[in-house]
């Protein structure tokens, strides 16, 4: 099995929005301030208790922190006092790296001043506005309140105040969208010259209002105005072609980056490299203390339960053919693919070879490549990734 992971990942879950979007099914909603405040307190609290939770089920804790995300909801919301908990909870738990990555996520428009000095009192160095789309009907459309111009000075702003690393979210697939309209966005988003670009087609869960919709069907919130799953395709295509040309590399399925600007934290994600989790439905990876291999475990996503401190969290030590599927679907997403050398050195060498007979096949099909000793997606095949996974992990392999 691999060595043991030598930087750790922190994450802090904020559920908090000032209005849900239509899409949205995640662990967030817009509460009152009672309620953040209880949630802040609740937050501080695991994250003081976070080692010693570690250290009774027998769990690795890096000793260096070189990324901290604060993702949601929407972080920006709660107060700069509140804020500046978090992060003093957090500096006094895990002391970071000079260089850390830190991270928060931010609505448009929703950063006041006095926040903005605590991030950078905090050592926040990277901002993600979840812009989604810079044309005004679309965002209205699922709920965003914000509109194009309004993200453009908010990136300004960021950047004059000292924020060298900013990142726009955008998705291809919301009601009312053309190729047209997806085209002024990616040129806006490249004129802004952001470092980095989350672009994520519209996967939309029955468990939100454009779902229900969708499934209804209604008007109410635009699912009939809402793209084909080709012209999706479409989009995605044209986003990969054009942010590439214009300086923002792809490294993973929906990321895209100038030089030395990829998300260091989301990179954990998708390499298995270890990040604990703090708030509501956050999740954590780290390695059991007598065999290194990965233990997941994830707190609840409802708000009462995790407030009152009253849900048992549970520790899954993931078994070989748990890591076999999480390195090839995890590792797939990006652009460079897994290294088969590297599989063949921790898995059973049936295994590998099966996968690799799996890959020639669907290179055949335009959706895979083997180079240089490693297995990637195409650009088709990124599209269809989630499928591709479920074909390369069809039949559960033998354990020897």
């Amino acid at each position: 099995m691999r060595s043991h992971d030598a930087t750790l990942g922190l994450y802090v879950s904020v559920p908090f929005c000032r209005q849900k979007c239509t899409f949205c099914n995640f662990a967030s909603d817009a509460f009152p301030p009672a309620r953040m405040a209880a949630y802040v307190d609740r937050l501080v609290a695991e994250i003081e208790a976070s080692r010693e939770f570690a250290a009774q089920h027998r769990l690795e804790v890096p000793p260096r922190v070189d990324s901290v995300f604060l993702g949601g909801g929407t972080p920006s919301l709660l107060e700069p006092e509140q804020m500046a908990r978090v992060f003093a909870a957090l500096h006094r738990a895990y002391p970071m790296e000079q260089d850390a990555e830190i991270t928060v996520e931010a609505a448009p428009g929703q950063i006041s001043d006095a926040l903005l000095e605590i991030l950078l009192r905090s050592g926040v160095n990277r901002i993600s506005l979840g812009v989604q789309s810079f044309v005004d009907a679309e965002s209205r459309a699922v709920g965003r309140t914000h509109t194009g111009d309004a993200c453009l000075a908010e990136l300004e702003r960021l950047r004059a105040a000292g924020i060298r690393n900013l990142n726009v979210d955008l998705i291809a697939g919301l009601p009312h969208q053309t190729a047209a309209s997806w085209s002024h966005s990616l040129q806006t988003a490249i004129g802004s010259d952001v470092e980095h670009v989350s672009v994520y087609m519209l996967e939309v869960d029955e468990d939100s209002r454009l779902g229900r919709e969708l499934i209804g069907p209604g008007v109410r919130y635009g699912a009939h105005a809402a793209p084909t799953d080709s012209l999706v395709a479409d989009l995605y295509a044209h986003a990969c072609e054009t942010l590439g040309a214009a300086g923002l590399a792809q490294y993973e399925i929906s990321n895209f980056a100038r030089g030395g600007c990829a998300s260091r934290h989301n990179l954990k994600y998708w390499k298995r490299d270890a990040y604990f989790g703090f708030g509501l439905d956050a999740h954590s990876m780290l390695r059991a203390q007598a065999d290194s291999r990965a233990s997941r475990f994830a707190n609840g996503d409802a708000l009462d339960p995790y407030i009152a401190g009253s849900e048992v969290v549970e520790v899954e030590h993931i078994d070989m053919l748990g890591e076999w599927e999480e390195s090839i679907f995890l590792g797939l997403r990006l652009v460079e693919g897994v290294s088969i050398a590297e599989l063949q050195q921790s898995f059973p060498a049936a295994w590998v070879d099966a996968l690799v007979e799996r890959v020639q096949n669907l290179q055949r099909d335009g959706l895979m490549r083997l180079e240089d000793g490693r297995a990637m997606l195409t650009q088709r095949g990124r599209i269809v990734s989630s499928s591709i996974f479920g074909e390369l992990l069809a039949d559960e392999p033998a354990v020897a």
